[in-house]
């Protein structure tokens, strides 16, 4: 039985998830050795060879040209943005709280979508996108004891990576997402690269840190790649529930190869966000049911 285009979006998010996840443990085992501009470009050296590689063998370097269009551009600006300051974060705090702040980010979609897209929000889901980030407070503690600048890096590519997902919708439906995917891993490459001097400078590469690097490189691909058919394929409210997988794969892979145990106000926090988000996405569909009813023919009858 074929899928609807919403499960087939739904699995393509929680594959995208994973592959991410897993790519960010990988990432942050390298940074103990290497700067976040070396990784990025190096990692993003490697995707792009793997993008490109797969997009001549499915025929999707044709019209290349095609790409250089606004909505694009500034989707691959976000989308390097959000990549600086998570990688800047990840080597400082532990994977699963970066993780969790990142729950919030369909608390952004829905806000970015209702300030810029004009998109109806009403009051409840006003309050919980505000009860959402009250629980993002909570998880990096503002304070001496709790409060780090990585935590504010993580928050601020929260808020890049919405931005992102509200630009890929703009994107022309006729261009090819791993055409996309090519051109967005090589301008973080190339951003990666410009960075490493600024960061502290280049740091030798052993065969193992290449190893680590190159797994990292695919996972992110499948990440980069799985996103961008979620966000064309389904409908964003009932697929972005699914980002929230990336939680159980963080907490799983922090305990096990970094002995990292999440605390209780991340857990209350996480809890707060994760709690917002899908109450969001409940009166998202409500609203839209309600409207679907109003709109049918009324019967003669």
């Amino acid at each position: 039985m074929a899928l609807s285009s919403n499960a087939r979006g739904a699995v393509f998010m929680a594959c995208s998830m994973a592959g991410f996840t897993i790519n960010d443990a990988l990432t942050k085992s390298a940074l103990a050795y290497m700067n976040a501009g070396q990784v990025m470009f190096v990692r993003g050296a490697m995707t792009t060879l793997l993008v490109y590689l797969v997009a001549r063998h499915i025929g999707g370097l044709a019209n290349l040209r095609r790409l250089i269009q606004p909505y694009v551009l500034l989707r691959i600006f976000f989308e390097t943005l959000a990549a600086i300051t998570y990688l800047s974060a990840l080597g400082q705090i532990p994977l699963a709280n970066a993780s969790a702040i990142l729950q919030a980010l369909p608390l952004a979609v829905t806000l970015g979508a209702a300030i810029f897209l004009r998109e109806p929000v009403g009051w409840r889901r006003w309050t919980a996108i505000v009860v959402g980030f009250l629980g993002v407070m909570i998880i990096i503690r503002p304070g001496p004891e709790g409060f780090t600048l990585a935590s504010i890096y993580v928050v601020f590519s929260v808020l890049t990576a919405a931005s992102r997902d509200l630009v890929t919708k703009r994107i022309d439906p006729a261009i090819p997402s791993i055409s996309v995917t090519l051109l967005t891993a090589a301008s973080i490459s190339l951003a990666g690269a410009l960075l490493i001097v600024p960061m502290g400078g280049w740091h030798p590469l052993t065969w193992a840190s290449m190893g680590t690097l190159f797994l990292a490189a695919a996972f992110l691909f499948v990440g980069y790649q799985m996103i961008i058919m979620a966000m064309r394929t389904g409908e964003i409210s009932f697929i972005a529930p699914f980002r929230y997988t990336s939680l159980v794969w963080a907490v799983a892979l922090g305990m096990i190869f970094f002995g990292e145990l999440p605390d209780i106000w991340m857990a209350v926090g996480t809890s707060i966000v994760i709690g917002s988000g899908l109450y969001t996405f409940y009166r998202e569909n409500k609203r839209k049911s309600e409207s679907a009813s109003q709109s049918l023919p009324v019967s003669p009858s």
